[in-house]
């Protein structure tokens, strides 16, 4: 019998050359893909006019940014932090920090200037790479950044303009070293650092290509930002694995997306659900103006599409609905791929209705992030996907359905949390397998479906993780409110991401008066609570904001050590 080959079976050419062991490092990746592809374009830009770096022009612009770094002190496990918009810059940034033995932080741009001060603290960085806009509220020697890099062209340090005759020595960084930390949780109490490898990386960006094949002609668009773990793998690891090209996306605007993918031709586009949302609705819109008949016909055609796929593994939608794709400068593409947040199965299905084969998967930050990925021959809608091989998933303690806590064990799977053992130890099992707190089950061909989500996590339309604990310390200080608890609504069943909702019990001591029984006083509490979560609101990120106020009239269950019984409150009783 014929062994198959594997995505990764490449790398036996180079083992032993350049590189040793199981995985190569992701420096070891991206000199592969450099000499595989040394005149293929890799990092590409529209300013609007298209500036690009070959794979052998970007190598060499990494190696003297390491160079640079080396000349500067930096050590083997020396962190150091790069902050900006996505951009060519930011990805030469990141791979010269491991060539030069370094770990790298990337940290949300979004982020005011004195909260990423606050994360490259927390991850004891000296060095920072940081884009123009910022770069004047930092400056080298103060709050122990020792040596500051633009990754603007206004920017006096500015990352091409800097050179180094130092070559960095091959192996500074192996494969069991930490190659990045990125920061999960939000911007107030401890932050939380994921610690990640090279192996987990690498391991995790190979592996999944066993659920999608990708090619050095593919071309990526990385419009979410890249210091998430889902783009920063999923986009840009990807793609320079394979040789392919990276296309950075400098705003998130749909009329700048659309002349993006057109001028691009992108053919390998990943999102969030809320901008898949968006353009399907314009692509619909546009088939209503031209009458309930024309709709009618679109609609049944692509049912029949739809169902030809399914049946038969062929792929009509692309020939069919060509005009319709073009107009929406979505004929290039090949490939969708939602992640970051649920999915409404209705537009998963309605994407594979036009031709375009669109898949979602699963994963978190703590396992590099992808576990799960639906195979775009073989996928199941209401799936997020079937398990990457050499992975290792279990349902704890599941129930009479088969639903329990997803636990995952391998090679992706996250050294652990920086400088957080207690936090480490409380989301590994005794036998190595990361407990990812979101209850789902496995079908009998290893396909994970989810049944809820961790327990507190709020996970937005857009994509952006929210954690109620956060928000509710924003809390802490106003005697006011004797209880709070945030948790997540969705306001009809066509949304399928989450709003966020603030349950909050008054203090009745500082209340009494109001509290009598009239209606006017009442509305005097609810004037307050209200006007304390519009302050609390005020210094919050945009997609934090809480939009829904319940002011209650009784308590909520607590445990005895004085903690909200979050799953116990169903109903409440509003004052």
């Amino acid at each position: 019998m014929k062994r198959s080959v594997t995505p990764w079976q490449f790398l036996d050419e180079y083992r032993g050359r350049l590189f040793e062991g199981e995985w190569p490092t992701l420096p070891e990746l991206f000199e592969i893909s450099a000499e595989r592809f040394a005149e293929r374009s890799c990092f590409t830009v529209y300013e609007p006019e298209r500036v690009s770096l070959t794979y052998r022009e970007a190598w060499e612009q990494i190696g003297r940014t390491a160079g640079y770094l080396i000349d500067s002190g930096v050590k083997p496990g020396d962190r150091i932090a790069v902050s900006g918009a996505n951009s060519p810059e930011w990805a030469v940034a990141y791979l010269a920090v491991l060539v030069a033995g370094g770990v790298v932080v990337p940290i949300d741009y979004a982020l005011s200037s004195s909260e990423i001060q606050g994360l490259i603290k927390a991850a004891g960085a000296e060095i920072l790479f940081i884009d123009g806009e910022k770069e004047p509220d930092f400056a080298a020697g103060k709050d122990g950044i020792k040596q500051l890099v633009g990754l603007s062209k206004k920017s006096a340090s500015y990352i091409y303009n800097i050179s180094s005759a130092t070559v960095p020595a091959k192996g500074l960084c192996a494969e069991d070293d930490l190659a990045a930390i990125l920061f999960t949780s939000g911007t107030t109490g401890r932050p939380k650092g994921v610690m990640l490898t090279h192996k987990n990386l690498v391991s995790d960006c190979l592996l999944a290509q066993a659920n999608l094949n990708i090619y050095p002609t593919d071309v990526f668009y990385a419009l979410l930002p890249i210091h998430h773990s889902y783009s920063m793998l999923a986009v840009f690891i990807e793609s320079f694995s394979v040789g392919a090209e990276t296309v950075f996306g400098k705003r998130l605007a749909i009329k700048q997306i659309l002349s993006d993918l057109k001028d691009a031709k992108v053919t390998m586009f990943l999102g969030v659900p809320m901008l898949f949302n968006k353009l399907l609705q314009g692509i619909l819109k546009g088939i209503r103006a031209k009458g309930i008949l024309v709709y009618g016909l679109i609609r049944t055609l692509m049912f029949i599409s739809g169902s030809i796929k399914k049946l038969f593994g062929v792929n009509p939608g692309k020939a069919m609905f060509r005009s319709i794709l073009d107009k929406a400068s979505l004929a290039s593409i090949r490939i969708c791929i939602s992640g970051g947040g649920p999915l409404a199965p209705s537009v998963f299905r309605q994407y594979n209705q036009f031709g375009i084969d669109f898949v979602q998967g699963y994963g978190l930050t703590e396992t590099s992030p992808i576990v799960a990925l639906n195979p775009k021959e073989r996928y199941k809608v209401t799936s997020v996907g079937q398990v990457l091989p050499r992975t290792e998933m279990k349902i704890l303690d599941p129930d009479e359905h088969g639903r329990g806590e997803i636990a995952i064990k391998g090679p992706m799977v996250m050294r652990g949390y920086y400088r957080m053992p207690e936090e480490t130890a409380e989301v590994m099992t005794a036998d190595g397998y990361f407990r990812t707190g979101d209850v789902g089950y496995l079908d009998k061909d290893n396909y994970l479906y989810l049944t809820g989500r961790a327990k507190n996590l709020i996970v937005t339309e857009g994509g952006k993780n929210v954690y109620p604990e956060e928000l509710e310390d924003a809390f802490q200080l106003y005697g006011e409110v004797d209880q709070i608890m945030v948790r997540g609504f969705t306001p009809d069943k066509q949304t399928p991401g989450e709003r966020i909702e603030a349950l909050i019990y008054p203090n009745q001591e500082l209340f009494e008066a109001d509290l009598k029984g009239d209606e006017e006083g009442a509305h005097r509490v609810r004037s307050r609570i209200e006007a304390i979560v519009a302050e609390v609101n005020q210094n919050l990120m945009s997609y934090q904001k809480i939009e829904r106020v319940l002011v209650l009239a009784e308590p909520m269950e607590m445990t005895t050590t004085k903690k909200i019984r979050r799953h116990a409150v169903k109903a409440v009783q509003e004052l």
